[in-house]
């Protein structure tokens, strides 16, 4: 294939993983309200796929393409990354106001989706540097419509796209309780993931571009997802779970588990 064809497929697989978080807002189509217990469950299965994703197959590709302090400088370059990101969202200055029930405040869109919008591009580089062994026929390399794609690449695609599910959900939460109708939230949830084929397009050109620094690029999309994981996702299904008995924490841990039992069986299936 050439590489204008590669490149289209990284995009198309990150384009992919961005659009999967308009399905977080599918429930509340046929509900008006998610059950707490639901929700909790949701973050901790997200929790599991993405620790999974992290630390099975990132971390790991990256020690094998190159020494653990390489992928550890990576690794914190991504925590320091998400981090920044944070801090940019948090020092924007907001005064929220009273909605009414047919209008949404716009500082509570701007805070929801632009946090979750920041954290896409971090999803997106993992999702091209998970591409970066793309066309090379191989063990652990997967044939799909004439490339030889990585088992990594599906992996991380996969687990990203799961991910995106409660993201959106995220977004809609406050969103629906606002007032918005149905398919503008879907639209918000969608435009909340498309820095994804951006970040996974730039990805992929930089790493296959400067193969020395895949242990590096690894570490750094391990560290970027854990980040949030630790951070945001595992404390909103905390969060969720205050009210309910035992604080949520069954549903929260038996995510946590059938995420990573999922994606350890998606690795021996794949590899």
């Amino acid at each position: 294939m050439s590489p204008f064809a590669d490149l289209l497929l990284v995009f198309v697989a990150g384009l992919v993983t961005g659009l999967a978080t308009g399905l977080g807002v599918a429930p509340f189509f046929l509900v008006d309200e998610i059950g707490d217990r639901a929700i909790v469950a949701l973050w901790g299965l997200a929790v599991g796929i993405l620790l999974s994703a992290s630390l099975f197959g990132l971390v790991g590709e990256g020690l094998a393409e190159g020494d653990p302090i390489s992928v550890a400088v990576g690794f914190t370059a991504g925590v320091v990354f998400v981090l920044a990101a944070d801090r940019l969202v948090a020092s924007a200055e907001f005064s929220p106001r009273t909605t009414s029930a047919s209008a949404v405040d716009p500082n509570t869109l701007v805070l929801t989706v632009g946090v979750l919008t920041l954290h896409s591009l971090p999803e997106g580089i993992a999702v091209g540097v998970a591409f970066a062994d793309l066309g090379l026929d191989g063990e652990g390399s997967l044939a799909f419509l004439g490339w030889e794609v990585p088992a990594l690449a599906v992996f991380v695609s996969v687990a990203v796209s799961i991910l995106n599910v409660p993201e959106g959900l995220a977004i809609a939460i406050p969103l629906v309780a606002a007032g918005m109708e149905r398919w503008k939230v879907v639209g918000w949830a969608v435009f909340s993931g498309l820095p994804q084929p951006i970040g996974a397009v730039f990805a992929y050109v930089f790493v296959t571009s400067v193969e020395a620094l895949l242990p590096l690029s690894f570490g750094f999309a391990a560290g970027a997802l854990v980040y949030l994981v630790v951070v945001e996702f595992l404390p909103a299904g905390v969060a969720y779970g205050s009210e309910l008995p035992r604080r949520g924490r069954p549903e929260l841990i038996g995510g946590i588990g059938v995420g990573l039992a999922s994606m350890i069986g998606l690795v021996v299936l794949v590899g």
